[in-house]
This record gives C-alpha cells, sequence and structure tokens, in this order.
C-alpha cells in the first residue's frame, strides 16, 4: 500500500468521484482511509452538555483504499504507483506515467562491513 497519511489523492468511484483531498487517516487491516471533505454524511446528535445544541453534525466517512489514486504534481491527475530504488539507495515511490518521485518509502540500508 503505497497511500500514506497527509498524502493528496484523488477520488475514482463512488459520488465523489473526480475530488481531491488530503488523507486525514489510514485504517490499514479495513483498508479504509479518511479524506479531507469525501464522502461526508450528517451524523444527528441529540442534545446534551457537551453538545447544547445538538442537531446535524457533518463528518467524513471512510473510502476503501481500491476507490483512491495517490496525485501526482506532474501529471495533475491520480496515477498508479510504482516502488523503485533510489541512487542513494532509499526505496521511493514513483508515478508510472512520468516517473517523477512521489516521496521516500524506506531510508536507505546501512551497508554492513564484511569481515
Amino acid at each position: 500500500m503505497h497511500i500514506k497519511t497527509d498524502d493528496t489523492v484523488q477520488v475514482i468511484a463512488g459520488n465523489d468521484r473526480g475530488k481531491q483531498g488530503r488523507v486525514l487517516s489510514i485504517d490499514r487491516p479495513s483498508g479504509k482511509l479518511v479524506v479531507e471533505g469525501c464522502n461526508r454524511v450528517y451524523k444527528h446528535v441529540r442534545r446534551s452538555q457537551k453538545n447544547p445544541q445538538g442537531g446535524r453534525l457533518s463528518k467524513e466517512m471512510p473510502l476503501q483504499i481500491s476507490n483512491v489514486l495517490l496525485f501526482c504534481t506532474q501529471c495533475a491527475q491520480g496515477v498508479r504507483t510504482g516502488a523503485r530504488i533510489a541512487e542513494d539507495g532509499s526505496k521511493e515511490r514513483f508515478c508510472r506515467k512520468c516517473s517523477t518521485a512521489l516521496g521516500q518509502i524506506a531510508p536507505a540500508k546501512d551497508k554492513q562491513a564484511s569481515t
């Protein structure tokens, strides 16, 4: 899974198709994520001390990870990603269309001295 928190993604399926947003949180075991401004629902809240007015709260609900693509700024659209080893030895994500680096996945491994 090559999507992390604070990445910009584009929704490719559902009512919010075509919208872009920032990833707020990811639930990896269930394969879902919350995107800012997408999949909003109303939660009806009763009056209480915590919520004295009551009424309807608008909140984002989780989306399936398969329904979003990572957004590439060079291509200006959602793209498929791949992983490759950079020159410094670190593992990075890259855009499959324009081969632009989209962020680091893992740092470079230390070279062990053979003795």
